[in-house]
């Protein structure tokens, strides 16, 4: 059963066990915020349904209620950070914050950050960035899980990159993985019960699969573009770990099957400092409208820029309450 919860109510509950958890009441409520947009926006696999997983990492000491991220080097428009194990959402948060900061000055800003958690919802930090007027770049490395193109193995990662872009009428963003599917994507389908829309990984027979209970047992996700989304996971891992100084993926899973200390790179660019706005802005609307009046492929279609859809949720659940599944928020009122 799915319950449609208001924004202000969900907030309270992550805030109230956040502080239970030993955060301090103006962190937990930063944190309760980051959370209960994510799901306001219809992301629920980094929002509310994975809330109960980040109060076990509390538990388990992966993440530090009172750790503060903390620059560690830098030169000219590059810095290297240490999370300190903080709560993920607000690492990433800080840290796209100071990347527009060192992009205010040299027009573009880059922050490297490692031994930090999991962020949640990377698309955040880019509608973060887009919504104050800056380009954002930004990616995260992830415990090995998904096997390389060729391989049956996970030895890679999904890796997701955002990308974002400033617009008056609604910025354009792009928040993928590297796979098809995020996990947390899977599981909202599963807990659903619904089928992928399209193929996500493999079944234990090795065939393409559209059940996510199958590919939850193997963790067989599907690659996007097979080998291309192989290849760029590789690669997006490799240079997290070179700019910060942290882990690579394969050094994340010799901590365990648990997934922290991970490496991030936040890169903001200012627009400001490339001429006249007007003109650039002019040129992308131009470019989303010519986009939007594609000839949809089937009758009750609509082409959607990337980012349109997460405004539209937004209104909708601010207006209905934002949906959770029962189970899930029962849990959480539990806590």
């Amino acid at each position: 059963m799915t319950l449609r919860i208001k924004f202000d109510d969900m907030k309270a509950e992550f805030k109230r066990v956040l502080m239970k958890k030993g955060f301090s009441e103006h962190t937990a409520d930063e944190a309760a915020i980051s959370f209960t947009s994510n799901s306001c926006d219809g992301v629920y696999s980094h929002g509310v349904n994975r809330f109960p997983r980040v109060v076990e990492y509390i538990e388990k000491g992966y993440i530090k209620p009172d750790a503060v991220p903390e620059k560690i080097s830098g030169f000219g428009a590059l810095e290297r950070w240490d999370g300190n194990l903080a709560l993920g959402n607000l690492a990433a948060k800080r840290c796209m914050d100071r990347a527009m900061e060192i992009a205010s000055e040299f027009g573009i800003g880059c922050v490297a950050l490692q031994n930090t958690n999991h962020w949640m919802r990377g698309g955040e930090y880019g509608w973060q960035a887009a919504e104050k007027g800056y380009i954002g770049i930004l990616w995260t490395n992830t415990q090995p899980n998904m096997p390389a193109w060729g391989a049956k193995d996970r030895r890679i990662g999904n890796n997701p990159i955002i990308l974002a872009l400033p617009r008056e009428d609604g910025p354009v963003v792009v928040d993928m993985a590297m796979s098809q599917y995020s996990y947390g994507k899977i599981e909202s389908y599963r807990m659903e019960g619904k089928e992928l829309p399209v193929p996500g990984g493999f079944d234990s027979e090795g065939n393409l699969t559209t059940e996510p209970e199958k590919i939850e047992e193997t963790w067989r996700v599907l690659p996007i573009g097979y080998w291309k989304g192989s290849g760029l996971s590789i690669v997006l891992d490799l240079i997290a770990s070179m700019l910060s100084g942290g882990n690579t993926t394969q050094d994340v899973g010799k901590l365990g099957a648990d997934e922290y200390a991970l490496s991030q790179v936040f890169i903001s660019i200012s627009p400001d400092k490339l001429g006249d706005i007007s003109k650039l802005e002019a040129s992308i609307d131009e470019s989303i409208q010519y986009i939007k009046e594609s000839v949809p492929a089937t009758s009750d279609g609509e082409v959607y820029y990337p980012g349109e859809r997460t405004m539209n949720t937004r209104v909708k659940n601010l207006e209905l309450g934002i949906p959770v599944n029962e189970g899930v928020w029962e849990k959480i009122k539990s806590m």
